[in-house]
């Protein structure tokens, strides 16, 4: 047999493997583990060989895997799942160990059990970032976990957080319909059976109804529950209920401020132009969570006539500090400052240096920060291509050797994971750190040799250097021309309409369905299809990438013509499908039109003269 072929059949014997990890197969897992013995992907399969009986793997067997695969993604990725179960078991003598090695830092739960165990050993003496952390990562979880749960509960056990916070946790998980995480909130702090949950959750407007009947006989936080639901349900019965009710008096001013944030957010997602009039009735939103004051900032932009700058600037300065930190929400803090005191020697200096702080050619907030500090946007010089040997040392790394082995044979997922890890957390010489920057052009390089665009981008992005031939490809640009030229599109606009869609991965499946480089719906497809005169159309099709170029092409010329070529309408519109009436698809416009649509076309700028003239 020859190389090639032994190389296929080991290569199948791997994918065979990562099918039986998907389905938690020890045994097979256990059998095949010896024939890919010295194949690149090895510590691939011995990772889901022990990850699946870890539980009942010795520390002997964990410490062998550990020092045989050092420096990789998947000795890093095994501790994390070896500190959930110490965790579990409290041992947190060899959690502490096996912590100090831990590199990835990406797993919550683990991230909150090594912060109650600080604190707890500190005894709480000097632990207020880390008590805020834990706080802070398990409001934002909306599932059911176990790590950032238990770290919550022993300080609401030990006084060191409020009640308060887990009464609002669970009115978040309600309003959304997530009930483990609500239960487990619940668990802390109501004595109530949770049977009461059940009943709230099915049918919230009758649940208020009927204790109604018996005023002083249910709990303020239990009706502030019920009303969160109901307005998540129905924004118009709750508003009724606040103003016929007298239940609604047992409510302090807070949990009342909270119902109204949920009916405004409610109303801002319905295109409601009374959402802002709901949302001041929500108080100046402290102690709200991150997403309602979002969508309190976007009705307050949205607002009739001239936006609501003074709601603006006091809804993102009630978000969390890392919200504030967002390039979106730096900037329209700036504007509002700018806006409510243009001639203050004091809001235009700090608006003047918050742009300053976002400003770039990175992003589509950085470029507006750009333009309103009057700057010019264009790309920066190129940086010097990597040398012949910046490039060795690239295609010589085993992490990245790995991933792109994973990526070809068809595990995307792993080799993606590893890519990341290898090119964001260690260095080089796979220790923890990270690459130059050099390093990081040379992997960009030599992502898009191997035509693997996703990564090519995403390395690309990671480097402080911008070179525009990675961070904007341009694949399968004589389909992308030659069809733009036929039907008179921009071929910039559908590079970035791609380009944001499926980071040209050709066989992309979004969560809903979509398909391909273009992200087309099987149903928008066939509509498509028809309109242009595509006989024989079957949506398998679709991952081939000349038709995905076709029928999205095809659709996108379909929108930009009913919009009357807008541009930023019609990128809005992409995804609204061929059977939402126009009235629905111009409201889209008003939520997306200046974020996802400016976005596609401000990206397809960066490329545009790059296109046409190529052309």
């Amino acid at each position: 047999m020859s190389l090639f072929l032994i190389r296929r059949r080991v290569d199948q014997i791997v994918i065979d493997m990562s099918n039986a990890y998907a389905h938690n197969d020890r045994r097979k897992l256990t059998q095949l583990l010896p024939q890919v013995k010295g194949h690149v992907l090895e510590p691939w399969a011995a990772y889901w060989e022990l990850r699946v009986r870890l539980g009942d793997a010795s520390d002997g067997e964990v410490k062998e895997f550990l020092n045989k695969y050092a420096g990789t993604y998947q000795e890093d990725r095994l501790r994390n799942d070896w500190l959930l179960v110490l965790a579990q078991r409290q041992e947190w003598n060899p959690f502490e160990r096996e912590y100090a090695l831990y590199r990835m830092h990406d797993d919550k739960d683990v991230e909150c059990y090594a912060n109650w165990l600080i604190s707890s050993q500190k005894k709480f003496e000097g632990t207020s970032a880390q008590e805020e952390q834990i706080r802070r990562t398990w409001l934002g979880l909306r599932n059911a976990d176990e790590g950032c749960t238990y770290a919550f509960e022993q300080l609401l056990l030990a006084k060191r957080v409020s009640s308060l916070d887990a009464w609002r946790k669970a009115r978040s998980m309600v309003e959304i319909n997530r009930k483990p995480p609500a239960r487990d909130a619940l668990h802390m702090v109501s004595g109530q059976s949770m049977a009461k949950l059940d009943e709230l959750m099915a049918n919230p407007q009758r649940f208020l109804q009927q204790r109604a009947t018996s005023l002083g006989k249910e709990t303020p936080e239990w009706i502030t529950l019920a009303l969160v639901k109901l307005a998540a349900n129905d924004q118009s019965a709750a508003i009724k209920f606040i103003q016929n009710n007298k239940l609604v008096k047992q409510l302090s001013t807070e949990q009342l401020q909270w119902v109204w944030a949920v009916i405004g957010r409610q109303a801002a997602m319905d295109f409601d132009s009374k959402a802002v009039e709901y949302f001041q009735s929500a108080g100046n939103g402290q102690g709200l969570t991150d997403d309602l004051l979002a969508w309190m900032v976007r009705a307050a932009l949205r607002a009739e006539g001239v936006p609501r700058w003074s709601m603006v600037e006091a809804a993102i300065e009630a978000m969390s500090p890392a919200a504030q930190k967002d390039p979106a929400w730096v900037y329209w803090r700036a504007r509002a400052l700018i806006a409510r005191q243009p001639s203050s020697t004091t809001a235009m200096p700090q608006a003047l240096m918050a742009l300053q702080s976002i400003a770039g050619h990175q992003g589509f907030y950085e470029q507006l920060a750009l333009e309103e500090l009057g700057q010019k946007i264009s790309l920066p010089a190129r940086p010097a291509p990597p040398t012949a040997a910046e490039l060795e040392t690239a295609k010589a790394n085993p992490g990245l050797q790995r991933a792109v082995h994973a990526i070809r044979i068809g595990l995307r997922q792993d080799g993606v994971r590893e890519w990341n890890y290898t090119t964001g957390l260690v260095d080089g010489q796979g220790k923890r750190g990270r690459l130059t920057d050099r390093e990081r052009l040379a992997v960009a390089h030599w992502a898009c040799e191997l035509e693997i665009w996703d990564r090519c981008i995403s390395s690309s992005e990671r480097a402080v250097q911008f070179d525009v031939n990675h961070r904007y490809p341009m694949p399968f640009k004589e389909e992308v021309l030659s069809r733009t030229r036929e039907i008179n599109l921009d071929p910039a606009y559908v590079y970035g309409l791609i380009r944001q869609e499926s980071r040209f991965i050709i066989n992309a499946r979004s969560n809903v369905g979509a398909s391909g480089l273009m992200q087309v719906m099987p149903r928008t497809a066939k509509w498509t299809a028809k309109k242009i005169g595509m006989k024989s159309f079957q949506p398998d099709q679709l991952n081939q990438h000349d038709t995905n170029i076709a029928i999205g092409t095809g659709y996108l010329k379909l929108i930009l013509d009913n919009f009357h070529g807008s541009m930023p309408m019609a990128a809005a519109a992409y995804n609204a499908g061929p059977r939402l009436r126009q009235k629905s698809i111009e409201q889209r416009h008003h939520v997306f039109g200046h974020h996802h649509g400016r976005a596609a076309v401000a990206q397809s700028q960066v490329r545009k003269s790059r296109a046409t003239r190529k052309s």
